[in-house]
């Protein structure tokens, strides 16, 4: 774990042969919605679908749901293809395609390129290409692959962040560049991979790079000048995280000046991670931005004692100002990389007799937190996977409960700490159907053995201290694909996958349900039981995020980038000896036969009804 030239994907790794690997297993549990199946979003109704996809997400709540119904369970088994196109990459693809005005737009995983098609042609040719033309350099220092999570389009441009650290805004009709601002630093192994976000005027977007001791941050950006309007990082003193009188955490742990400081050994914290990787959602009633924070760095944890605030935790904050108003840790003095950067979902639930506005939050801990999104109060935190190393969390204290034999320490490997460092699930995101009321999951079964050893800063190489081998948990699949209703706090039906379902998910009203598999499965299932409607080979494995949208023809297509990769697919894009024992910090254990069925490729498929 000492060696600093390979890129980190590559260098970050740990071998064996691959354990327990199952076909396909198809066990599911369906049961009718017990509340009636029709659940309310945030903003009290879905505003009417155009049928196009603008943000990441779909909308602000982060549903990942469309209203388009034209596919549905009845004829999902007819779908065709419609089109295809080559991006011209290999490594993985993790964006969602956008669609706005008729064209579709596809951003690449390194170098970034912004492709424009035209949809109301056959076949969609390509309208303009547009190269950010990032430095060569980042690709060292890119921790999990060279991958972007996508943009979003914004008063007639397509906004998104480049792997060398710049976000740009691009004329959408004809992909010359409005602007572009640098944010990032790849020399001390600052990179962007995350979804540039737009909320109102501004651009969100946070950086990546916990694992070579960067300090985590958030920018927001005029959409319209590129300008810099305020950044707030997630360690350090108060003035610096954007924490004043406003700020008023739900939990005593959270609760103290300078936590940011006082949390870590001296001026740790100026090289501890919390990076903003992940996903936001905002509500516009509140005029709050939800986020995540990254992992704290390095992963031995012995060598940063202490709660290490801002990290593996969620901020809320103004919109407008960035200003912090409260903030929750899932796992303090995070042991195992579990990060705390997944979507939230913003619902209004019914709780305990009352309607609360909460936010839902599949963790990478292994837990699904429904969290009172105007206050911070953890409601609820239930298991969705298998879990060891920790036995719950404390709803009055709202302190995750870590299982103490399973705490790393130095000079002990650690066996069985499951879920393993990608956690239940990763950053790939879930979708919510406001029609079925359940939440559809892609995650993992993952274990873990650890060993934690020193490891020592050196700007802009890895910053890790950890040696890590994954395998497949009970059961001997690696991901598991399923529907959860948040209301009665229980999974409803799912489906086990050989690999770990690293793609996102699309819920429609036609009640079908879209994802993405490892080895090139593209599924349609039925989003009330769960019983597979359609299936399609791709080229490669597949880590996107499926979209809907209504063509210029009137008719619904569904879209889907596929291209193996990310953290999950380094054996396979990285071309990992997976003998290695240091090969991609363990996951090139878990996906040893991951070569066996799938290849690099980059091209996004498009699926109509005959």
């Amino acid at each position: 774990m000492r060696r600093a030239c390979r890129p980190i994907f590559v260098f970050f790794a740990v071998a064996a042969l691959f354990v327990g690997c199952n076909s396909r297993s198809h066990t599911s549990q369906p049961e009718n919605p017990p509340h009636g199946g029709v659940m309310q979003p945030y903003a009290g109704k879905l505003p009417p679908d155009d049928g196009q996809w603008t943000m990441p997400a779909k909308d602000y709540g982060a549903y990942r749901y469309s209203q388009l119904d034209q596919i549905n369970t009845s004829n999902a088994k007819d779908l065709k293809l419609a089109f295809t196109f080559s991006t011209g990459t290999t490594n993985g693809l993790e964006a969602a395609p956008l669609v706005v005005n008729n064209t579709m737009y596809i951003i690449t995983s390194f170098p970034n390129m912004l492709y424009a098609l035209d949809l109301t042609k056959p076949g969609a040719p390509m309208k303009w290409a547009y190269d950010p033309k990032p430095v060569a350099s980042a690709k060292g220092v890119a921790c999990c692959d060279l991958v972007n999570r996508g943009g979003s389009y914004y008063n007639g441009k397509i906004i998104y962040a480049t792997l060398d650290g710049y976000v740009v805004g691009v004329n959408a009709n004809d992909g010359h560049e409005v602007w572009k601002t640098k944010v990032g630093d790849i020399n001390i192994g600052e990179t962007i991979t995350m979804a540039a976000q737009v909320v109102k005027d501004k651009v969100l977007v946070g950086n990546s790079g916990g694992e070579f001791g960067v300090r985590g941050w958030i920018v927001a950006l005029n959409a319209d000048t590129g300008k810099l309007v305020w950044k707030a990082y997630n360690t350090g003193p108060d003035k610096d995280v954007l924490i004043g009188l406003r700020f008023k955490p739900f939990y005593d742990m959270d609760k103290g000046k300078d936590l940011g400081v006082s949390t870590w050994n001296p001026d740790q914290w100026k090289i501890g991670g919390g990076n903003v990787w992940g996903w936001i959602a905002y509500d516009p009633d509140l005029n709050i931005v939800y986020h995540g924070t990254g992992n704290p760095g390095p992963w031995n944890p012995d060598e940063r004692p202490g709660d290490n605030k801002w990290t593996s935790g969620i901020f809320a904050r103004d919109a407008d100002t960035g200003e912090a108003l409260w903030y929750y840790q899932w796992s303090p003095h995070d042991m195992h990389d579990y990060d705390g950067i997944n979507e939230q979902i913003l619902l209004d639930l019914p709780i305990d007799g009352k309607t609360r506005k909460v936010l839902v939050r599949p963790e990478r801990n292994g837990y699904i937190y429904v969290l009172d999104r105007t206050t911070g109060e953890v409601l609820s935190a239930t298991p969705y996977g298998h879990i060891t190393t920790s036995s719950g969390v404390d709803l009055k204290t709202g302190r995750l409960k870590v299982n103490e034999e399973l705490k790393p320490s130095p000079g002990k490997v650690v066996h069985g700490a499951c879920p393993a460092a990608p956690g239940v699930k990763d950053w790939n995101p879930s979708a919510f159907s406001p029609k079925t009321g359940f939440l559809y999951l892609p995650h993992n079964n993952l274990c873990m053995d650890w060993e934690s050893v020193e490891t020592g800063y050196i700007a802009g190489t890895p910053y890790v201290g950890a040696d890590v081998k994954m395998y497949p948990g009970p059961g001997g699949n690696g991901g598991v694909f399923s529907a959860w209703d948040p209301i009665n706090k229980k999974e409803v039906w799912h489906f086990d996958d050989r690999f770990p379902v690293w793609s996102g998910a699309l819920a429609t009203a036609g009640n079908v349900v879209f994802y993405g598999t490892m080895d090139g499965w593209f599924i349609a299932r039925d989003a009330q039981d769960g019983h597979e409607l359609w299936r399609f080979k791709t080229g490669s494995g597949i880590i996107g995020q499926p979209i809907t949208y209504k063509g210029p023809d009137g008719k619904q297509y569904v879209a889907i980038l596929s291209g193996v990769g990310g953290w999950a697919g380094a054996v396979v894009t990285g071309g990992l000896d997976v003998r290695d024992p240091t090969a991609a910090l363990g996951f090139a254990n878990a996906t040893a036969e991951l070569p066996k069925y799938t290849n690099k490729g980059g091209m996004l498929y498009v699926f109509q009804l005959p």
